[in-house]
């Protein structure tokens, strides 16, 4: 599949917004974060910006942007149109939590209940995204049990590299923030290297048999293409990235956005105050590169039955 350099933008920066909201959320009710109201202030709107970032991006990909609103009304069939809905209605306890933590200076109570409620939306929001993909069943590469699990793991590791930064930068940073970062980032790697597995090692059902419905005659072979030149089809649906780029770049992933930000927070644990800032707001910047890179892999990687109709001879 052609990447669609919005959509990439979307689900990085709204993933990260959503993880970050919902670690805040949750630790916030759970009393371990500070109800100062500039760390709320600055963790909250972060995040909140980052989600109205992702989501105004998504609009650049449609066609009819004006018509987007139509989205909201087939919540009973279409996960595009509940990750929509589920959006929208997180901005409402988030925004509550916001209130309470900057303005009333207290995560507690009601603000707690905001905090729980906004950090499950997140949760349900960002499930919603990569089940769009995962429901889609002529791309293997997506239809998959692991897209669900990366989607969320990917979501949480970049939430928490940016609060272990933000917690860096108010003095309020100690070992179990960055125990928390590092956990994120194993459990995110681990999920990665399965995706990454199941997509090398597995083929997708569709065949050229099975496409043209001409399988119990025998092999099925292209004699003519069904264009002269190059359309809309093979453009976003036949993008192909070589075999030695895409492993050149999956190593990239691994290294820019797992194991440098692990050694940059490893490292800050012993680093000096405004040394440690620096070292965890970069572990969170090459975590986020990291994610950028392995979500345009996620694209470039997938391959649509259609193609099949191109010669190619499996999706």
């Amino acid at each position: 599949m052609h990447p669609a350099y919005s959509i990439i933008l979307f689900t990085v920066a709204s993933g990260t917004g959503y993880g970050l909201l919902a670690l805040m959320g949750v630790l916030g009710a759970m009393g371990l974060l500070p109800a100062d109201r500039w760390f709320g202030g600055i963790g909250l709107g972060l995040a909140l910006g980052s989600i109205t970032l992702g989501l105004l991006a998504s609009t650049l990909h449609l066609g009819h942007p004006e018509r987007s609103w139509r989205a909201f009304s087939q919540a009973r069939s279409s996960w595009l149109s509940r990750e929509g809905v589920l959006a929208i209605a997180t901005y409402l306890p988030a925004l509550a939590l916001a209130y309470g933590w900057v303005w009333l200076g207290r995560i507690d109570g009601p603000w707690a209940l905001a905090g729980i409620s906004a950090a499950i939306g997140a949760v349900l929001t960002v499930a919603c995204t990569a089940m769009i993909y995962a429901s889609l069943k002529p791309i293997h590469q997506w239809r998959n049990r692991w897209v669900p699990p990366n989607y969320l793991a990917l979501s949480a590791m970049s939430g928490g590299l940016w609060l272990n930064a933000l917690a860096q930068g108010f003095g309020i940073a100690g070992p179990g923030m960055a125990a928390l970062s590092l956990g994120l980032l194993g459990l995110a790697l681990v999920l990665k290297g399965a995706y990454w597995r199941f997509i090398d090692r597995t083929a997708s059902l569709a065949t050229p048999e099975s496409a043209t419905g001409l399988g119990a005659i025998g092999t099925v072979r292209l004699l003519e293409a069904p264009h002269t030149e190059v359309n809309y089809l093979m453009r976003e649906m036949g993008f192909v990235v070589a075999r030695k780029h895409a492993k050149r770049l999956r190593g990239i992933t691994v290294f820019a956005g797992f194991l440098v930000p692990a050694i940059l927070v490893l490292a800050a644990i012993a680093l000096p105050g405004w040394a440690a800032t620096i070292a965890v707001i970069l572990a969170a910047l090459f975590g986020t590169i990291g994610i950028l890179i392995e979500r345009w892999l996620f694209f470039a990687e997938a391959c649509h039955t259609v193609t099949l109709y191109y010669g190619a001879k499996s999706a």
